[in-house]
């Protein structure tokens, strides 16, 4: 009788020590940017140690930045809903017209900071364009600190100056916002800035100051011209990470309650707060190389601000073309950074 009681518990002990194990996870996180970029470093590599913290180690990252697994910036978002890795980082405009109530927030002179915009974005998502995402399980939603012109032969003053030159933007709503402003656009992926910049394909690029040394822009641009960090930003990005469903529902109940613990609102704003964050450490780069650095002014500004209204108008007529309210979800989303905004 007693070996049967040691028996039966031996099988017990091992039965509990496979479900201790079968509850081990692994995820493949997948992103484009540079492993040192600050947003691979404070950001990404940030999450993924809190969320293997707040686990107790039983989930475990494989990170791959700088698309090490393959592919391009373009299809990060579709590897994530195929499987083909667990969690990826990218832009909402690396999936250009499959997310068009979303990219409201890269619209010009719409964000006031990183933090307030992102909780906005995340918000007004869960409010407007939810279905956008539902091939994915979300975690967060954000935007990057005020779009800066950088150009490598001339100060960018007035609109004027934009006239003709050969300006990179990250998606089509900035890329349209360039075409306003009298620029050439040319629609380029971050991690191309370096080469295409080199070999004047472009004569400049916007980017957020952070940003500016993991791309060399601070080695290959001289210019830099910004705007009051206190007015609504020149532009900015929308950024989205995501999960793929089948591995996050399969999760066990606990290991779900740590990634959604690692999500949503607070982790949107945090994320957008901790990449704005950054923007100084990206300038001081450029003013140790003693680059020009205009900070145009109010009159400027409205000039600009000017030109670009347009874009907004554009956007409007396009959703509408697509069955789609466009001012009610500008408006949302302009009432949403407002409501945000300290």
């Amino acid at each position: 009788m007693q070996l049967k009681h040691l028996a039966l518990a031996a099988a017990l002990a091992l039965s509990s020590a496979g479900t201790a194990l079968a509850q081990t996870v692994t995820l493949k996180f997948h992103t484009f940017m540079s492993p040192q970029s600050n947003v691979w470093k404070d950001m990404h590599i940030g999450w993924m140690d809190k969320v293997e913290k707040d686990s107790g180690g039983r989930i475990k990252f494989e990170r791959y930045p700088a698309m090490q697994l393959g592919g391009t910036p373009f299809n990060l978002f579709d590897q994530a809903k195929d499987g083909v890795v667990d969690v990826v980082w990218t832009l909402v405009g690396n999936t250009p017209g499959r997310m068009p109530r979303t990219e409201v927030f890269e619209l010009p002179f719409m964000m006031t900071n990183a933090e307030a915009t992102s909780r906005a974005m995340w918000e007004y998502v869960q409010a407007n364009a939810k279905d956008e995402f539902k091939d994915v399980h979300l975690i967060a939603l954000h935007v990057h600190g005020p779009g800066v012109f950088h150009t490598k032969d001339k100060p960018i003053k007035s609109v004027a100056d934009l006239k003709g030159l050969k300006m990179r933007g990250p998606t089509r709503l900035t890329t349209n916002m360039l075409k306003s402003l009298g620029a050439v656009p040319v629609g380029l992926p971050l991690p191309q800035i370096p080469d295409a910049m080199s070999k004047g394909v472009i004569d400049g690029a916007v980017i957020p100051w952070e940003v500016v040394p993991s791309v060399k822009v601070n080695e290959l641009a001289k210019f830099h011209s910004e705007f009051d960090p206190k007015l609504p930003a020149l532009y900015t990005t929308t950024f989205v990470m995501a999960m793929n469903k089948a591995k996050y529902d399969a999760l066990p109940a606990d290991l779900k309650k740590v990634i959604d613990a690692n999500s949503g609102l607070e982790t949107s704003a945090w994320l957008g707060k901790t990449q704005e964050g950054n923007d100084p450490r990206g300038r001081k780069t450029a003013e140790e190389r003693n680059n020009t650095i205009t900070r145009l002014t109010a009159a400027d500004y409205e000039a600009f601000r000017k030109a670009a209204d347009l874009v907004d108008d554009d956007w409007v007529k396009e959703m509408s073309g697509k069955g789609i309210n466009g001012k009610q979800l500008l408006d949302a989303a302009k009432a949403l950074i407002q409501k945000n905004t300290k």
